[in-house]
């Protein structure tokens, strides 16, 4: 299996697929299907390789580092806990991420709260519960964040956001270090030094540093260095200013992952050499000390432990205008289960995982059976030409963002997530009943 498979994948002498020991045949028989399947140790595997190699990177240079897996990729109170067991802190981005962190048993002073738009109610909860560093977004949150630590006895440990102009990675939704977004205070234009000095200020805070994340799906290192290089500026700065030294800086995360046979990967020890080289090239460039160093991977973690499992409904057989064909394989789910395709234009690849085929393979579209004619899972795919109902297809790479992003349009239930290890099954996340539905309904009167 090529590399968007999580490493337990294998493939039978019958065709059929199994992960961490499991067949995806004897998944689908008990959980059904559409199933997000996630490699247990396929993830724990990922989340200890950041740890491990970013704290040798660092370490070489005599500089600490934490990792932080940013949960909006995928969370469940088990995730939450392996990445506890594996040493790894959490960033949560709201109050339900915050509590189901708190479930696994993640401490709170290993949380990190973000947010371009904290409520009074998650900032509250936050202070109440100690978690370890609010990433400040505007000078608004700044004032309400002074105000509650006040009213609460305590000192908010902040950082402070900054937009440096800096941007990588793919989809424009995604990019997030330009200056026409909503994330973050600009370091061009001052507002994120003004911030500094605001918090710096601001009696019941306690400033630990800056954070910045310049997008997602990033293959370029260069990247990172410029961003290191404004923000250990920014920095120093701040520093010569005011004499105080900023004891943290974060880097953000958006390691690219392959989607595809053919998609490049940014590989994690060469994104922790390389980017510890880079900061320590920004160091002597800047000057000043060395801060503690933080990174926030999410979907490098959860992305390539994860494949969704769907059974065929309907083959059809499509004329195109070039005289070509093209064959539509329409599954039991779609954009409620995997919204990236029609959000982000994402690439996806699929292969048939209950069976072998001799039969010549035809392009396909894998779609979804939702009313929308861009309900599409996998835009063009090779699958032999005698798939037909009722076979199963897995579309790998989908443990990030398929379940955190899945909703209930035309009133489908969200699937369940199950784990596999070692030839075993476990629900994480139950599927959606109809009972769950209605109950969400207020009954016509």
């Amino acid at each position: 299996m090529a590399s968007v498979w999580s490493s337990s994948v294998k493939r039978s002498s019958d065709g059929a697929i199994s992960v961490g020991g499991v067949d995806v045949r004897e998944l689908a028989a008990e959980h059904g299907t559409p199933l997000y399947v996630v490699d247990e140790a396929d993830m724990r595997a990922r989340a200890a390789a950041f740890r491990d190699h970013f704290s040798a990177a660092f370490g070489r240079k005599g500089a600490e580092v934490d990792v932080y897996y940013a949960s909006k990729a995928f969370l469940c109170s088990q995730v939450a806990r392996w990445m506890r067991e594996e040493d790894l802190c959490v960033d949560v981005a709201s109050l339900g991420e915050l509590e189901i962190a708190l479930r696994g048993g993640v401490a709170p002073q290993h949380i990190g709260l973000h947010g371009n738009n904290k409520s009074d109610a998650e900032l509250r909860r936050a202070l109440e519960v100690g978690v370890g560093r609010i990433i400040v977004d505007s000078f608004t949150e700044i004032e309400v964040l002074d105000a509650l630590a006040a009213e609460l006895s305590v000192s908010a440990p902040v950082m402070v956001r900054v937009t440096t102009g800096v941007h990588a990675g793919g989809h424009e939704y995604i990019a997030t270090s330009h200056e026409d977004q909503k994330f973050g205070l600009s370091l061009a234009t001052g507002a994120a030094y003004e911030a500094l000095v605001a918090c710096h200020d601001a009696a019941n805070l306690n400033l630990l540093g800056i954070h910045t994340h310049i997008g997602s799906q990033i293959l370029s290192l260069a990247a990172f260095q410029e961003s290191a290089e404004r923000m250990l500026g920014l920095r120093g700065a701040f520093t010569a200013d005011t004499g105080a030294e900023l004891p943290e800086v974060d880097l953000g995360g958006g390691y690219a992952i392959a989607y595809t046979e053919t998609g490049e990967a940014l590989e994690t020890r060469d994104a922790a050499y390389g980017i510890a080289d880079a900061v320590e090239a920004a160091v002597t460039k800047v000057g000043g000390t060395w801060p503690r160093f933080s990174i926030e991977p999410g979907r490098a973690i959860a992305g390539p432990a994860g494949m969704t499992l769907y059974t065929v409904g309907v083959v059809k057989q499509v004329q195109l205008e070039d005289g070509g064909g093209r064959q539509y394989v329409a599954v039991d789910g779609g954009m409620s289960d995997n919204m990236r395709t029609i959000t982000y234009q994402a690439e996806y690849t699929a292969t048939l995982a209950s069976r072998l085929s001799d039969a010549e393979s035809a392009l396909s579209r894998v779609v979804g059976k939702h009313c929308e004619s861009g309900d599409v899972v996998v835009r063009d795919v090779q699958l032999p030409h005698d798939t037909a109902r009722g076979d199963l297809l897995a579309v790998p790479a989908t443990g990030a963002y398929g379940r955190s992003m899945a909703n209930n349009y035309n009133a489908a239930l969200r699937p369940a997530v199950v784990a596999v290890r070692d030839g075993q099954s476990k629900v994480l996340i139950r599927r959606d009943t109809l009972d769950d539905l209605l109950r969400w309904d207020v009954a016509a009167e």
